[in-house]
């Protein structure tokens, strides 16, 4: 309940505006500001009570308290391992960031790469820290995580060995901002053995908040240099690297001066005019500064003779800052990876470029609700969570004649690091993409079930469910309207994650939901004659003399009814479900049932009986708890995902089946538990008020 309530209170700030860039949430509840004023009034250095100077947060196996790696530890502070510490020293750059002994060469990659932007650099590293004015031992730095943007408050204890830092450091010793940033990541994900083994994309992502791509050029899409340029006129960050076969290969020189297992940024693409052809050409930049290609159009090559002035001038080609142009036959020749880091609007501050438009959500696969497994798994598919997007405006400068509606698509699951510890695997992911029928669209407030999405076939999919932490793939649809259906590959799997949709044009995007509602008509007024006689000489003998049923009368008539039968399964109705019959129907408030009230439970169970039937597809004498949506449907209450997955939770079985008397206890609390809010609202707006004695005696209640 409490985990649920936390839940409920995230939602509520980040509708607030927590979570922004300009707002972002205080990981660990932590303040940088108030913290270090706390120091400097008590003239003491910050220690961090969640990441303490300690075996745990090194890490669990390989970096664990027995671990050889960890022996004789021992964390220093910078202002200990040199006379005069730098935060940054004339300026960040990639010869500030050296690999130590943890294998998080993904990480420093992406470290390096923001080098190249200071603008989005300060994003992730606070301006206006250092070692001298109004230092306390106390940095902070900021990351996007799974769809917010976090400030890590960190203390500047740092692991050493033999007096050296045991992880990133700088080639000089004396400028610490990469080494805290490290620590400040490594806190975001439960310790430093967390970041071992990734991919130079997740760093991308978590400095920016974007989305990235990865595309193998030995199979690259045939417009791929349009895609290029599209990107960096969206103000994309985009990478690429030469594969390695082993360790001894990294960083090696080929004949033509590209080096091997190493980021390059990509910072331009152009078409040329050479000898009365048009020559695709693809700017580099190598982040050490120098080692520049020699091939082909590299600078101050014969090539660039065959071109005009005027163009040679656009292109500025010869610089000393480890920038060239090659051509884009040879950059798909010796090149076999390319990454391309699109950046939400909030991201790009220059009015150089345009941008993507970005619409992000969260969703949870629950065992039992929404946790249905791709298409393979028909019975269960149509449970997933499900979001609508409307495609409208053509893009502007198609890559071919055809017309059509770029967006992309990215899935990503949360917290795989954190979960490592606990010896977690991330979960096989993906999604398909159906088109919304035409006497469905222009909604969003319906669940599809099985006969609408089994009836079609999809009509794109991510390109492979794999258990890596985000899946992201392009596409190109014609205007219309889509859902999205995200899910595991196999189902009955937990997991949460984060669904981002990026669109070249304006893309309405939305969960596909229903509107939580009941439609449960007040029962027409019955008098005691319209009773059937037999009914009242029944109710008679079973009440006794005082002609009411008390709860604990209540529950043996309904057990001794369902025990007589074979078609439904039940361990027989509880205490409570019977005082929350009596408290829904119980008008005099008496606390027992007069033959009215009676008569009146009777006609829901006989109702609820032929849908609890119904939605029994096998016959088992239970339902499964994957109809609850449906059932609840049938007997006027309009659920979304997170309701049912509460349902579910209460109601279901170690089985994730429903039995009779759990399927009774729930409508009945459901139709309680609108009437009480319908009571209380003011002016339908779709909200309650109540102090603490309110709510503790509706929640007793």
């Amino acid at each position: 309940m409490t985990s649920t309530a936390d839940r409920l209170a995230h939602q509520q700030k980040k509708e607030q505006g927590i979570g922004t860039k300009q707002h972002a949430v205080k990981f660990s509840q932590q303040d940088y500001e108030s913290l270090r004023q706390q120091c400097l009034q008590s003239k003491s250095l910050f220690e961090d009570p969640c990441f303490p100077a300690e075996g745990k947060s090194l890490g669990y196996s390989e970096l664990g308290p027995h671990s050889p790696k960890t022996r004789d530890v021992v964390w220093k502070r910078p202002t200990e391992l040199c006379s005069d510490p730098k935060f940054i020293d004339g300026g960040a750059t990639r010869t500030d960031i050296c690999q130590g002994a943890l294998g998080d060469c993904w990480l420093l990659a992406a470290i390096a790469s923001l080098t190249l932007d200071q603008r989005i650099l300060a994003r992730v590293v606070p301006p206006g820290q250092s070692f001298t004015d109004g230092y306390a031992g106390i940095f902070h730095f900021q990351f996007w995580q799974f769809g917010e943007w976090v400030d890590v408050v960190i203390d500047d204890r740092l692991p050493t060995k033999d007096g050296e830092l045991l992880f990133v450091h700088s080639a000089q010793g004396s400028e610490f901002w990469s080494a805290l940033l490290e620590k400040a990541y490594a806190k975001v994900n439960g310790c430093y053995e967390a970041l071992a083994g990734g991919n130079t994309i997740e760093g991308f992502e978590d400095f920016t908040g974007g989305i990235a791509e990865v595309y193998n050029l030995y199979k690259a899409p045939e417009k791929l240099f349009h895609i290029i340029k599209r990107a960096l006129k969206l103000g994309s960050l985009l990478g690429c690297s030469i594969d390695i076969n082993s360790s001894s290969q990294r960083e090696a020189v080929t004949m033509r001066k590209l080096v091997k297992g190493h980021a390059y940024s990509v910072t331009g693409a152009a078409e040329v005019h050479s000898q009365g052809q048009l020559v695709q050409l693809i700017r580099m930049r190598n982040p050490w500064g120098q080692v520049e290609w020699t091939g082909p159009w590299s600078d101050g090559s014969s090539e660039w003779e065959t071109v005009s002035a005027e163009e040679r001038s656009k292109l500025n080609h010869v610089a000393e800052d480890g920038e060239f142009w090659m051509s884009y036959k040879d950059f798909m020749k010796w090149y076999d990876r390319l990454e391309i880091c699109n950046l939400t609007p909030d991201t790009i501050l220059s009015d150089d470029v345009g941008h993507w438009n970005h619409y992000q959500f969260e969703g949870m696969w629950r065992v039992g609700s929404t946790a249905g497994g791709c298409r393979n798994y028909a019975a269960t598919f149509s449970s997933n969570p499900q979001f609508v997007v409307r495609l409208e405006d053509v893009d502007d400068d198609p890559l071919d004649d055809e017309q059509g509606c770029t967006f992309l698509v990215g899935l990503m699951q949360k917290d795989g690091r954190r979960q490592r510890r606990l010896r977690r695997s991330l979960e096989t992911i993906g999604y398909a993409v159906y088109k919304v029928p035409d006497e469905l669209k222009g909604r969003s407030n319906v669940h599809f079930g099985p006969d609408v999405l089994l009836r079609q076939t999809a009509v794109a999919n991510s390109s492979t469910f794999i258990n890596t932490r985000e899946v992201c793939d392009r596409f190109r649809l014609p205007p219309g309207e889509y859902v999205i259906v995200p899910s595991t590959f196999e189902p009955h799997k937990n997991a949460s994650f984060l669904l981002r949709v990026f669109s070249e044009k304006q893309a309405a995007t939305s969960p596909m939901e229903e509107d939580i509602d009941a439609d449960v008509k007040e029962e027409a007024e019955v008098s005691e004659s319209d009773v059937d006689p037999y009914f009242k000489q029944l109710f008679k003998q079973i009440s006794g003399d005082d002609c009411e049923v008390s709860v604990f009368e209540l529950v043996r008539i309904l057990n001794n009814v369902v025990s007589s039968r074979s078609d439904i399964k039940t361990d027989g109705f509880r205490l409570d479900t019977g005082r929350l019959i009596v408290s829904l129907l119980d008008k005099d408030e008496s606390s027992k049932l007069g033959l009215l009230e009676f008569h009146l439970l009777w006609t829901k169970i006989q109702k609820y009986l032929e849908i609890f039937k119904k939605h029994d597809s096998d016959n088992s004498g239970t339902m499964s708890s994957h109809e609850m949506r449906l059932a609840a449907n049938e007997a006027g209450f309009h659920i979304n995902s997170e309701i049912l997955q509460a349902i579910v939770s209460r109601y279901a079985d170690a089985q994730y089946a429903i039995d009779f008397d759990s399927f009774v206890g729930c409508l009945v609390k459901l139709e309680m538990l609108f009437k009480m809010f319908k009571s209380l609202e003011k002016a339908d707006k779709g909200k309650i008020e109540l102090n603490m004695q309110q709510w503790l005696c509706l929640a007793i209640h």
